[in-house]
Order: structure tokens, then sequence, then C-alpha cells
């Protein structure tokens, strides 16, 4: 097991590395960038190293600086985090070639489920369906149109390298085609330093699910499935485990599309395969070759530390699940809401919701600085109970016990959604964001 590490990342995804770290007694380096220098990751760590200005490009985003650091504080392996680095297979190779280990998949495997395009091959390939779409890469032009109308409109253009929500757009006419076709590819350009964009069926309500995986040198296990439909602009708001829409029979057929996959790809670590469900279908959409926020709802369900197990598999162990196991059951409901920032500055006092099986991660404390560099999430509330309705209850509790003054958040909007009738139905799509904003309940 390795002695060292340092997390290539901040906010609540580097105090909660920094965490399990201190329980698997793995010294921690923590970098920060100069508008970062008393955010709680860089106190929780043994050691803290600036690595550049603001900027991300400058510092979060700045792979030699990261790896200097890295080698300057004698440490063995690196942990990207979410976002940032956590995906670029050029980071993960130049970690590798440094003699360092990326905690993360091998940088081949990353670059193909990078491309959006060659991963939905990859599904097609073992037989997993998915949503009506080009076979490879368009261009704008009259091929784009001809694939276009086989799909049947309305369809969504999508970027290749893309992620996020970035890089998207939805088309109901050949018109509208015409028109989207170069600005899609120019975001896409724009955004993810890679012009290429495909064309698929657009579902107009589906559900959102995913399975979380975790993976060693010898065996793929799951952690059952979450739902992560409640979006806005196709951004996740809150993610539920398990999923409503989900019947014994799909959870099954999901499962094996995950085994099937990430033992064909010689997967390393924590990773997630995505799917759009419709009715009784069930569709691949991606797969993500990182630990994704919403992790902790995974754990909270079967009782597994995710990062550790991550770690353990990148460093050529085997994961602590009992001999045989590729599967963990789901116990109970797990729900989590995503606290997001409207506004930057001084919190002037902060106080998490406490109380039995009530979880938050965050990098917040009273006197710490939102700043308005960085990604807008702040912090991270996870409740587990027995069923859906009294899990759904605990949120509602601790939403509201949740303090975070001198800064504005979305909590208000997060209580909306928690008590409508549309979310506690668990009867719901993707559009539901959409349809309460509509309605005015949110």
């Amino acid at each position: 097991m390795i002695s060292s590490l340092l997390i290539a990342n901040r906010g609540e995804i580097a105090v909660r590395v920094i965490r399990t770290c201190r329980e698997m007694g793995i010294r921690t380096v923590a970098v920060y960038s100069t508008a970062d220098k008393n955010s709680l990751h860089v106190s929780l760590a043994d050691k803290a190293i600036c690595i550049g200005p603001p900027a991300s490009r400058d510092s979060y985003l700045h792979i030699h600086n990261i790896i200097s650091a890295a080698l300057t504080t004698h440490c063995d392996a690196i942990h990207p985090g979410v976002g940032f680095l956590s995906e670029n297979d050029i980071f993960a190779q130049e970690v590798q070639n440094a003699g360092l280990i990326f905690i993360g998949a091998e940088p081949e495997t990353i670059r193909l489920l990078g491309n959006k395009v060659e991963a939905r091959g990859l599904a097609e390939k073992y037989g997993i369906p998915t949503v009506p779409g080009t076979k490879s890469a368009v261009t704008p032009g009259p091929e784009a149109l001809k694939e276009a109308e086989a799909i049947g409109y309305p369809v969504i253009i999508k970027a290749a390298a893309g992620g996020g929500g970035r890089g998207m757009r939805i088309v109901r006419s050949s018109e509208e085609l015409v028109e989207n076709l170069n600005i899609a590819t120019h975001e896409a350009a724009t955004n993810f330093a890679d012009g290429t964009i495909y064309i698929e069926k657009y579902l107009e309500s589906p559900r959102h699910v995913e399975v979380q995986v975790v993976a060693d040198k010898d065996r793929v296990v799951c952690l059952g499935e979450r739902d992560c439909s409640v979006q806005r602009n196709h951004q996740k708001l809150l993610e539920e485990s398990p999923s409503t829409a989900t019947t014994p029979e799909m959870r099954e057929g999901m499962n094996k599309a995950a085994q099937t996959l990430f033992a064909s790809l010689g997967y390393l670590g924590a990773g997630t395969i995505e799917f759009l469900v419709e009715g009784d279908n069930f569709y691949f959409m991606e797969i993500n070759a990182r630990v994704q926020v919403e992790h902790p709802v995974s754990e909270m369900v079967t009782n597994t530390d995710i990062i550790r197990q991550q770690i353990i598999a990148a460093c050529g162990g085997a994961m602590e699940f009992p001999q045989g196991v590729t599967e963990i059951p789901q116990q109970g409901y797990a729900l989590e809401c995503r606290v997001n920032a409207l506004t930057p500055g001084k919190v002037t006092f902060f106080e998490p919701p406490l109380g039995q099986f009530v979880r938050t991660d965050t990098f917040l404390y009273s006197g710490a600085y939102v700043s308005p560099h960085y990604d807008s999430m702040v912090a991270k509330i996870i409740v587990w109970a027995p069923t859906r309705q009294e899990g759904i209850a605990r949120m509602v509790r601790s939403l509201r016990e949740l303090k975070v003054e001198g800064i504005k958040t979305n909590v208000d909007e997060q209580l909306a959604i928690m008590t409508s009738s549309e979310f506690r139905s668990g009867n719901f799509g993707t559009d539901v964001y959409g349809r309460l904003k509509k309605s005015a309940k949110i």
C-alpha cells in the first residue's frame, strides 16, 4: 500500500479523499491556488503546496505544476478527484511517466471512454441496447440531415468528448438541424478542444439511471443503481438510490451490462455506467471513468467506502468484499441534495444538519470564502432511511436545519423539489425540473 498521496483537486472532494486516507494511514498532500489558501482541504491535509493563481488553467489544470508538487513532496500516488483532470488521459499518462500511481482508470481506458461515439460502439459490440443514433461522428452537411431523418425527430446533437450537459443541442426539425450543426461543432471545439459531434434520438422524458462499479484486477463489483433524473439544464441537482423506475429484471440487466463492459476494459477503480430508461427499456448512454459527485448515495445503501476500494484497486490490491461477490445488495434508501452557491463571498456562519443517518460532505466553515473562480457546489447533504418516504422526510428536516449565512444558496429550491407531489410520487422523468419551474412550484 502507498504511504503518501497528493489530491489534485479542491473543495469537498479533496476533503472527502483526505478523510479516507487518514483512516487508511496514508499521508496526504493538498494542492491549492492562491484563491484557496484558506480552504478546508488545505488545513486538513498533512502538507499543502500552492500550484498557481486562481485561474484553473494556471493551477488545478496545470499538469506540470501538479506532478512537480507530488514529486517534491515525495508522494507515491495522485488522486484526481472529480472534474478538472479526473478524466484527462494525458494527465493520467504523465502521472505514470513520472513513476507515480494514478488513482483512476488506465490512460488508454480514459481515452477510449472519453469519446462517446467509441463508447457507444463498445456497448453495441456487447449487445447492450443504445439509443438510436449515428454509428460514427457527423459533420455539418447533407449526410447529417439524412442521418437525422432516418433516426426521426426530435434528435439531440452531442459532443463526442462532452460531459456535464455541455455541447448538447436539441433539434426538432431539419431547419433547426442545419442551424445548430455548426454551432454545436464550434461549442464542442471550444469546450473540449474536439469538434467531433454525433446525433441521437432525443427521448422527451426518460429516467437517468446509473450503476456504480468498483473493480480490481480480478473482478468487477456492482454497488447498485442511482437515479439522477432531477436535472437543471442537464446538470444533476439530486440523486437517490434505489430508483423508482427500475424493476428487478432491469436491475439485473443493467448490472450484467456493467459487468460485461468494465471487465472487457480491464478496468481498475471506481466508475459509473449511465443509462436512459424509458418504460421497461434501458439504453446505454456513457461510462464515467472516475468517481462521481454522487458516489455517497451508493456508499450509504451498500455500506462501502468507494474511495478506499478505489485506492486499494489502483495500487494492485484486492478489494475488501467477500470472496466471489460481484454485486452488493442495496439496503434501504439514500438521497443526496447538492447545495450550490448562488453568490460568491465569505460564509459568516455555517452549521450543517446533524442527527441519525445524516451526512454532510463540504468544505464550508464559518469564515470560509466561496470563490467565483470554481464550480458552484459547496456541499452535499446525504441521508439514509429504511424507506423512500422516510428518507425524503429526513432530507426535508436536514435542509431546514442547514445554516449557511453570508452567501445565497439553492436550499429553498431543493426544499421545493423535495416537497412537490411530482417528486414524492416517484413517477417523473428528466423534464421534471422544467415542469416544476413552469408551474411556479420552484
